[in-house]
């Protein structure tokens, strides 16, 4: 038969590809030949439903009987022979034909050009199979060199080595266990062939767009712009049987498509033996001298098949059944595009609710695996998140995880819950390198008799493992250093603030981390270099491992204290380095005794007052769940149902911020599209006031969105304020369902002559009212009398 006779097989492959390298002995080409056949080339075939690819021949229970190598031989002359299978033992090569007989050991091969599924004992040829079976035991036995007994796959062993495959438009890379197909050189993955699972990808998604990088970027003052990175260079990075590292490449050039963002880029995927899945990173660079640009979202992007995966799991109290895309579709638009009320939904349980994919947005912190189940078969299909280093924005910057369709994203960089305020320029040609991940795509499965939830707490045990294992020690780019490459900080955080203790106070659970030098807090909207962040114990002692090299300040936030900790000499890095801080002090801010306070200093608004959702706009996964109350949709409109007239009015002494407070500070809404500003009052009394020296009014803000708050005393009306922030805040956190954004602080002085012996009033007024989500959220509010002499 020629060429385009076996690309016509219908259950041939597309592609032909030569025989891969395996660890054990293969016939070669002069072994496949007869003097009237002349053998061309192989490619693989399926043997049954319960085996592998270039496998194993495995028993109804999974167990794994022998090593077999399978494939369909395409030869010069067109004769038909039923399907074989190469066995091997003892470095001894065994032909087996159903129907057929046996071959020599090592000698020349019968000939099939058709061959389609099948399973080694089918058919109606059992004697002559079970002669095969002892005449492949008997050569066994007898071979000089001894066998060995191939244990069954498990996640931490596998007898099967890595296997990869290349032709000119399709990589494929199987362990046994996975088997990872991947667009050449483009470098999308295409495909993930799991148990019973062919492709656990959306097969009805083109190929490239199904498991892809993206990176949304724009040129100054200008459009943001879609790139799903492209690569156009493919080559091999580490092959052999315990692992294959694979790399599709880009550099940038003026003659690419206007579209294309300016970087350099190595796209890396691994597979290594004995793996239920995926290691992935990509490093990015900018030369010297390139184009200026705003990169606002770096991410890799996995579709799932939608008739198969319908559950999905955020943590232990963020799981559901998720609506279906479709549902999304048929449903109604509410205030903004990515907010659906879902009218007629495929199952009708969920009509009524709401779905928006920022529902499910987690912080930086606690986004170490998320993903979705199938019911049938029980697969489990994760994202694995080892190490924070290559985030953004600190430890409490919030992001997306997974959500309808179904997708699993990781989010290595966005604008999300912060805005522009995030630093994302480059320019004056300025230079940058960053590798991002690696992430592991972990897959796992059940019994169909098992709880499917049960593929949860797998894929939570194999985080810890993944988050014990960091740094990795397999990835071979320069760019990825090994812990030995790398350094330790050690060290003690202690409060010192003698209006609450004339002792130094444990600074007991504080994040502590390095982070590019800057300003104080300016961690919190760095992107460009890599972040090392940890929480102390108690007693306020902290230990950071495994930095890569280089210069970093160090910062540090603790709650039940106001403002942010910054280290005032800059910590060097160097490949081993054990650096030994010992005790560092942080000072907050404060000028004098606390005469009241509103709220809990912890960069968060949850402690204020959430209210409950409008009925008839629920996700029900929160509406039994205090914590995560704040993730309903539509809360904003809330503030004008409970003061339609007057605004908030909150009395020291009187009030309880967990009841009188509410959570966000936004406009009242007067028609149906119209908002007006709002002004809150503070009322406290002072039995007298001391003319020497100023008070302070400490006010810290989790959140501003387009907003602008001013500060009078004891006067609304007055034009000008005694304080203004001007115009701040582009996090959008009160749309997204965040109790926080970015952290604000200001230290506002109070003139004595501002305030009066008795009742006092303080006027908060956010005066932006162009949208109902311009807006502020509190993390707290003090005030404090003059420093004593």
């Amino acid at each position: 038969m020629d060429w385009k006779q076996c690309e016509e097989q219908p259950d041939y492959h597309t592609k032909i590809s030569r025989v891969t390298q395996h660890p054990y002995q293969l016939p070669s080409a002069d072994d496949l030949s007869t003097e009237s056949h002349k053998w061309i080339e192989s490619r693989p075939c399926s043997i049954s439903p319960t085996g592998f690819a270039d496998g194993a021949i495995v028993d109804g229970g999974g167990g794994v009987l022998f090593r077999f190598f399978c494939r369909r031989y395409v030869w010069a002359a067109g004769e038909s022979v039923r399907p074989v299978a190469v066995l091997v033992a003892g470095g001894v090569s065994v032909l087996m034909v159903a129907g057929g007989g046996v071959s020599r050991a090592s000698s020349s091969l019968i000939s099939p050009h058709k061959m389609g599924k099948m399973h080694l004992l089918a058919g109606s040829n059992w004697p002559a199979i079970g002669l095969c079976f002892f005449f492949f035991f008997l050569i066994a036995s007898s071979a000089k060199i001894p066998t060995s007994k191939i244990p069954s796959t498990t996640k931490k062993s596998s007898a099967l080595g890595v296997q990869l495959q290349v032709t000119d438009k399709q990589v494929v890379i199987d362990n046994g266990i996975v088997q990872v197909n991947f667009s050449s050189p483009g470098g999308d993955v295409i495909g993930i062939k799991y148990k019973e699972m062919d492709n656990v990808l959306e097969t009805k998604n083109y190929e490239n767009n199904r498991g892809y990088w993206d990176v949304v970027w724009s040129r100054p003052r200008d459009s943001n712009i879609f790139d799903k990175v492209q690569a156009t260079k493919f080559s091999i990075i580490v092959q052999n049987e315990d692992q294959v590292e694979i790399s599709f490449s880009k550099i940038w050039s003026p003659s690419m498509d206007k579209t294309t963002v300016p970087l350099k880029v190595d796209k890396r995927y691994i597979v290594r033996r004995g793996s239920s899945g995926l290691y992935l990173y990509a490093v990015m660079e900018r030369l010297k001298g390139w184009p200026d640009v705003d990169m606002d979202q770096i991410r890799v992007v996995f579709k799932l098949q939608s008739e198969k995966f319908h559950y999905m799991a955020i943590s232990d109290d963020r799981q559901r059944v998720m609506p279906m895309p479709q549902d999304r579709t048929t449903g109604q638009p509410l205030a903004y595009p990515e907010a659906v009320l879902l009218t007629n939904p495929v199952n009708p349980q969920q009509k009524g609710e709401v779905d928006d994919k920022y529902q499910y947005s987690c912080e930086n912190k606690d986004n170490k695996v998320h993903g979705w189940i199938s019911n049938d078969p029980p697969v489990g299909f994760w994202m694995i998140t080892p190490s924070n280093e290559f985030r953004d924005a600190g430890p409490v910057k919030q992001d997306l995880t997974s959500h309808v369709g179904p997708i699993v994203l990781n989010m290595f960089g966005s604008v999300h819950y912060a805005g522009k305020d995030l630093n994302t320029e480059y320019r004056n040609g300025e230079p940058w390198k960053k590798v991002f991940g690696p992430v592991y795509v972990y897959l796992n499965s059940i019994p169909p008799s098992e709880n499917p939830k049960a593929l949860w707490e797998d894929a939570k045990r194999q985080m810890s493992t993944e988050v014990k294992s960091w740094p990795y020690n397999f990835p071979r780019s320069e760019d990825f250093p090994s812990s030995d490459q790398r350094g330790n900080v050690v060290g003690q955080l202690v409060v010192r603030d003698p209006y609450i203790n004339e002792k130094l106070i444990d600074a007991s659970l504080a994040y502590v981390g390095l982070a590019a030098p800057g300003a104080v807090g300016s961690w919190q909207t760095e992107v460009k270099g890599y972040q090392f962040w940890t929480q102390a114990d108690k007693k306020g002692s902290f230990s950071i491992k495994n930095i890569r090299a280089g210069k970093y300040s160090l910062y540090a936030f603790v709650p039940g204290f106001l403002g942010d900790y910054k280290y005032n000499v800059d910590v060097i890095i160097q490949p081993g380095s054990e650096i030994k801080l010992g005790v560092l002090t942080y000072d907050p801010p404060r000028n004098g005794t606390t005469l009241w306070e509103i709220g809990i200093p912890d960069r968060t608004a949850s402690e204020f007052y959430v209210p409950d959702a409008n009925p008839t706009l629920v996700n029900k996964l929160y509406i039994d769940s205090p914590a995560n109350k704040f993730r309903q949709y539509g809360l904003w409109e809330r503030y004008t149902d409970l003061y339609p007239k007057n605004d908030l009015i909150y009395t020291v002494g009187v009030s309880n911020y967990a009841k009188d407070w509410f959570f966000a500070h936004v406009n009242r809404k007067v028609g149906n599209t119209a908002y007006k500003a709002t002004t809150w009052q503070i009322i406290f009394e002072l039995k007298s006031v001391m003319q020497s020296g100023s008070y302070t009014l400490q006010i810290a803000l989790a959140s501003a969105t387009n907003s602008e708050l001013q500060v009078r005393f004891n006067n609304a009306n007055v034009k000008r304020p005694l304080f203004t922030t001007r115009l701040i805040g582009k996090d959008n956190a009160i749309a997204r369902y965040g109790i926080h954004g970015l952290y604000w602080f200001y230290s506002i002085q109070v003139p004595a002559s501002q305030l009066l012996q008795g009742k006092n009033t303080i006027y908060l007024t956010q005066t932006r009212n162009g949208s109902p989500f311009s807006g502020i959220m509190y993390d707290y509010i003090r005030l404090e009398a003059p420093t004593k002499a």
